[in-house]
């Protein structure tokens, strides 16, 4: 995992980690709920490494997972029988609920958690109701990818006035709320959760897997810009496309969703492609498709520069993997972005659905190699000195602690292994 600044000390606890629609063993990049399942698959095992047993409860949603895996990381999971063993949306999910709830309540009755940690709406719920007759804390962190739109919009969007109220019953049950990002933090108190209840706990990063090093150079033009993401406008990879008009020698490898050769049922990419070739930079960007999250490293270390711009909403996820190999990031003011990239000092942030800004920054960034070299060893040394998994863990843990009503400086257990964000990927 990388960071650990030595053993620490706490009471060890049965910890349950509710990720109803995201499964920490998937894959991530494929599917909707790639970071949440990431975040939970690198909070688990941290958790793990300091000593505390850890299970995390997920909707089973393929017919041949095993019920159980118990991971090389140390902590288990369980797949929940709770509806059709199909990927549902999360309105399907909530359906069968009470399925997921019954279950929570007899393994629970049988072996009580000292603390539940719901993640996402859906989880939240499930928590709050399993854990309500046998007196369990819950802490409930939201996963509100950046700054959401006000509640009086929210409500007004598909399936949000049941989402919204669910999402308050939970603030006012959970005992802890754990934000994951500044904008998350307000959008919670805006929807009325005390503020004592609230603590901001940033996401983590594989430090053992996202390191400086050498990539093979394969690049056609002499500067190279990368950015991952889902294939959706709101990611504002037209606007990157854009800028790659007005930025001569460059080219831009667009990493997620389908690959280049593979067109048909892929509309984002068709426009993409399109843009590009009306503002003439056709054969300077690249479709790379889905990239397996091991082989993530090796693309990002490529880049002379690494782009995040969302215009609405981001985990900063990538941002913070480029930072720890070392690589500038150039991205838009939004969500996590604005907490994991200090302007100027560790990276660049320019406002969002401004492509002539991104523009300016780019040239600027890739003209200058004296400047990327001082913000690749600034954002390399943030990376591990606030997003270490291992730290990361170590404040959950007081959470939970302040949620149970214990100290979590009592002596019990004294970790030091490092642990590892990703598992081995059960049979899907």
């Amino acid at each position: 995992m990388g960071g650990s600044t030595g053993p620490i000390a706490f009471t060890r606890m049965r910890i349950a980690l509710v990720s109803e629609h995201a499964d920490p063993l998937t894959e991530p990049g494929t599917t909707d709920t790639g970071r949440q399942s990431l975040h939970v698959a690198g909070l688990a095992s941290a958790l793990s490494a300091l000593g505390h047993q850890v299970v995390v409860y997920t909707r089973r949603d393929h017919p041949h997972v095993p019920q159980r895996v118990q991971t090389a990381d140390g902590y288990e999971v369980v797949h929940v029988p709770a509806g059709p063993a199909v990927r549902l949306g999360s309105e399907e999910v909530l359906a069968h609920a009470g399925d997921f709830v019954e279950f929570l309540k007899l393994v629970w009755k049988a072996r009580r958690p000292d603390v539940v940690h719901g993640h996402g709406w859906l989880s939240g719920i499930a928590a709050v109701l399993s854990a309500r007759n046998s007196q369990v804390p819950v802490v409930q962190t939201y996963h509100w990818e950046g700054a959401v739109p006000q509640q009086d919009q929210r409500a007004q969007l598909p399936d949000s006035t049941k989402r919204l109220a669910v999402e308050r019953l939970v603030g006012h049950e959970a005992a802890r709320v754990v934000a994951t990002c500044s904008a998350e933090a307000r959008a919670v108190l805006g929807m009325g959760v005390d503020r004592s209840k609230l603590t901001v706990v940033p996401r983590g990063v594989d430090l053992d897997l996202f390191v400086p090093g050498r990539t093979p150079v394969d690049r056609h033009r002499p500067r190279k810009i990368v950015s991952v993401g889902r294939l959706l406008p709101r990611n504002g990879f037209d606007d990157l496309i854009r800028a790659l008009s007005t930025t001569d020698g460059a080219e831009l490898v667009i990493a997620g969703g389908g690959a280049q050769g593979d067109m048909r049922g892929d509309p984002e990419t068709k426009r993409l492609l399109a843009l590009a070739r009306s503002v003439g930079v056709g054969d300077r960007v690249v479709f790379a498709g889905h990239v397996p999250y091991a082989e993530l490293p090796s693309l990002l270390r490529s880049a002379d520069v690494v782009a995040c711009t969302p215009r609405h909403q981001s985990s900063g996820g990538v941002a913070l993997e480029a930072m720890a190999c070392g690589i500038p990031v150039l991205a838009t003011a939004v969500g996590g972005l604005v907490d994991v990239v200090l302007d100027g000092l560790s990276g660049v942030l320019v406002p969002p659905g401004k492509p002539e800004m991104t523009a300016k920054a780019l040239r600027a960034l890739l003209t200058d190699g004296t400047h990327r070299e001082v913000l690749s060893a600034a954002g390399h040394d943030r990376a591990h000195a606030r997003y270490s998994w291992d730290r990361v863990a170590s404040d959950v843990v007081r959470v939970y602690s302040a949620a149970a009503g214990t100290r979590s400086a009592a002596p019990a257990v004294v970790a030091s292994r490092p642990a590892r964000a990703r598992t081995g990927s059960a049979p899907r």
